[in-house]
């Protein structure tokens, strides 16, 4: 045999396969970062409990955005140009500030600690799936930064003289204050620093611990800390009164509420020196170990390398054909952003701190954290049952043995404590849903007398619905408080309580289920014939008055309604849609009316409640077409290539995943049902990667470019009459094809 013909033929497909698998190369970390989308463009791999962002977000005036200035909930925002160092564990797209602390800065020259007068302007700041990178332009220093699960690296390239490299624990996005930190040796701290107070709850606090290294022995090393201002003769004794002091001398341990440590090398130019970080919510000792278990050693382009390989074998699980390039990164981005919460918890060793308690407990799977169910319940969580149900099964499991260590489900939780953000019974839906499509192994019954205790408890004793008083004895919330959200309350109790009475129907549970489903149908009280909408009710059982639909729009306060209008909430029943046809007086109507929230700008695409709207259109025969015409119109207005490419806050990858559904032509509107609705896919060829490896491709054939209506639909062959598929056909097929006209 000829070998050389055959080997260059193996390398040029081995080439193409490698070209064409280069997903990473379509993610742009970049897109959400103004506009308020939250997102940042630091590496972190897929759900995990390390990210590293870079923090921009305050010591200049410069700076278009300033946490100190204003409510900021983002590390990193493409408007601004002062950078102060690496935040270590973030949060992506969220609306309240917490984390983004153990802040990482380089500096050259004389040390300041003072990070109004060490930040410093950069350039050539670039970010891909697991890397990311700039220039300092007051130092000409480069930092390059990546991620393993639970630790990070750092390689910083200093000009020629003095090298600084610092840890500041007084600053971050968190609202805790208060740290502390132990030298180990000259290359190495360790420490722990306090936060929370998410969304201003004030016991949802938690330490995060860390170890940090450096790969060479620094000429000095130090600590510095703010000093209390002090008053009178005690001023005129101290001169660091209210100033940062240095601890040149000293190497126990620290504590204060602006704490930092500092290391300094004379170094050569081009000298590089590298930093690794290793985190956990349980210990110092832990937070060591994940990181001698995760970095061997120094090794940046090692964990860069394997940051990038994890991506592109997650995102593989959706392969796309057809569409612009700037389509396929908004695809691709959006999948990277629905991939990065929830976070694993656990440490490497399994350990994780349980549920609202001091317990230390032990996992031998995932323990999962960061779960913003009011928003996610909505869409995330059905993705990851269709592309990665181990994970899901997972989360589903940290939600049941969250209630068995703290009593309740989950609402929003973070780093296992509960911040009480926004509304309803969320966990309800997530798990119902999972169950539902074949994840069942859990403890069902656990899950069960979780859902059951929230949904009949009483108000006094009910920590997931106060409320449940007026909800239980008169079907619906009652608005006893000028602005207490008590339309948004009830309105996710009913999707909550639809999802509970299929499950007890599903356990043989039939009299729960009907009380459920009975409750979750009492939606109608709220319905005005006068306006058309839900309108507050008062606990007489009368409308509020005077009433104004549209008064909440962009934030404003609104007596019945959580940041957002009744026009936002009012069709926000997708476990009953043909209810909801009759209440409106028919099919026509119902039409005209949904038609109407897009029409005259009522429609908001950053929040959550009416994100589902434009699917509704394909609950009535012949409307179809407004569903395929709205999701290509708001993709293409509101999902771009750009920093701006997110409509809003991307809420934990909320928005981010509506992206990714309707682009590949279905969603999940209902989340008390196991269904889609399907949709025009923006893509000529998707093909998605199921469980058990089965793949399920997606065909769309248009005889035009202009073509953009579905007009018919075969699955494996036979044409399907239908534009909803259930889950359970829907990952039994093996090849949907859909015909545009």
């Amino acid at each position: 045999m000829n070998f050389k013909p055959f080997l260059i033929a193996s390398l040029l497909i081995l080439t193409q396969l490698t070209s064409a698998q280069n997903l990473t190369d379509f993610v742009n970390p970049f897109i959400g970062t103004t506009n308020y989308g939250t997102t940042n463009p630091g590496p972190v791999l897929p759900n995990g409990m390390m990210s590293v962002a870079p923090f921009n977000v305050m010591g200049s005036d410069k700076n278009k955005f300033d946490k100190d200035a204003q409510w900021w909930s983002t590390p990193y925002s493409y408007d601004n140009k002062f950078f102060t160092g690496f935040s270590h564990v973030n949060l992506s797209g969220v609306g309240c500030p917490d984390l983004g602390s153990l802040l990482l800065m380089p500096t050259s020259g004389e040390l300041n600690v003072n990070y109004k007068e060490y930040g410093s302007p950069y350039t050539n700041d670039k970010a891909s799936p697991g890397y990311y990178t700039n220039r300092l332009t007051k130092y000409n220093i480069k930092t390059e930064v990546s991620a393993t699960t639970r630790t990070s690296i750092a390689r910083f390239t200093f000009p020629e003289g003095q090298a600084n490299i610092l840890l500041n624990l007084g600053e971050g996005l968190t609202n805790e204050s208060g740290a502390w930190m132990r030298r180990i040796s000259d290359t190495e701290v360790e420490g722990m620093k306090l936060l929370g107070t998410f969304c201003y709850n004030p016991q949802a606090v938690f330490p995060i611990y860390f170890v940090m290294r450096v790969n060479k022995q620094p000429k000095t090393t130090g600590y510095w800390k703010m000093q209390r201002e002090m008053q009178g003769v005690e001023a005129d004794w101290d001169i660091h009164s209210g100033k940062y002091k240095l601890y040149t001398k000293y190497n126990k341990d620290i504590a204060g509420d602006d704490i930092g440590a500092y290391f300094t090398y004379e170094a050569d130019e081009g000298e590089t020196v590298e930093v690794q970080i290793g985190v956990s919510f349980v210990s110092t000792a832990n937070a060591r170990e994940n990181l001698n278990v995760e970095q061997k050693g120094f090794n940046f382009d090692k964990v860069r390398a394997d940051a990038r390989r994890t991506w592109e074998k997650e995102l593989a699980y959706a392969t796309v054909d057809g569409g612009t390039r700037d389509q396929k990164t908004v695809f691709y981005t959006a999948f990277y952003h629905a991939l990065i919460h929830p976070n694993i918890l656990n440490d490497v060793n399994g350990q994780y701190p349980a549920m609202e308690s001091d317990k230390i407990l032990t996992t031998n799977s995932n323990r999962y954290t960061v779960f913003s169910l009011w928003d996610t319940y909505r869409n995330v969580h059905q993705l990851m049952t269709l592309l990665y149900p181990e994970k899901q099964l997972d989360m589903v499991r940290s939600m049941v043995d969250m209630y068995k260590e703290s009593g309740w489900l989950p609402k929003w939780e973070l780093y296992s404590r509960e911040t009480m953000t926004m509304e309803g019974d969320p966990a309800i839906p997530v798990i119902v849903d999972s169950w539902m499509k074949g994840l069942r192994d859990f403890d069902v019954d656990a899950a069960y007398e979780a859902m059951y205790k929230s949904a009949t408890t009483a108000g006094k004793d009910n920590f997931l619905r106060p409320d449940n008083d007026d909800y239980l004895n008169l079907g619906y919330v009652a608005l006893r408080g000028k602005y207490d959200n008590s339309v948004s309350h009830a309105l996710e109790y009913y999707i909550a309580d639809n999802a509970l009475s299929k499950f007890a129907a599903a356990l043989g549970k039939k009299q729960d289920a009907e009380r459920f489903r009975k409750q979750s149908l009492n939606y109608t009280k709220y319905y005005s014939p006068e306006y058309g909408v839900f309108r507050p009710l008062l606990p007489d059982g009368t409308f509020l008055s005077p009433f104004n639909p549209k008064q909440g729009e962009n934030f404003e306060y609104v007596p019945g309604f959580h940041e957002g209008s009744s026009w936002n909430y009012s069709f926000m029943v997708p476990h009953d849609v043909p209810g909801l046809i009759k209440m409106h007086g028919g099919k026509r109507k119902f039409v005209n009316k949904l038609q109407e929230v897009f029409d005259d700008g009522h429609y908001d695409p950053t929040n959550e409640p009416n994100i589902g709207y434009p699917y509704l259109f394909s609950y009535v025969k012949g409307e179809e077409w407004r569903t395929q015409k709205l999701t290509q119109e708001l993709l293409a207005k509101h999902f771009k290539n750009s920093p701006d490419g997110l409509p809003g806050n991307d809420d934990t990858g909320t928005m981010s995943t509506w992206a990714v559904f309707a682009m590949v032509g279905f969603y999940p509107d209902d989340a008390t049902s196991p269904s889609y609705t399907f949709t025009t896919p923006v893509f000529d060829k998707i093909s998605l990667q199921l469980s058990n490896n089965k793949q399920l491709e997606i065909q769309v054939i248009r005889p035009n470019s202009n073509a953009q209506f579905i007009d018919k639909i075969e699955i494996d062959g036979k044409r399907y009459n239908n534009f909803r598929i259930s889950h359970a056909d829907l990952v039994k097929a093996s090849k949907i094809v859909f015909y545009l006209k």
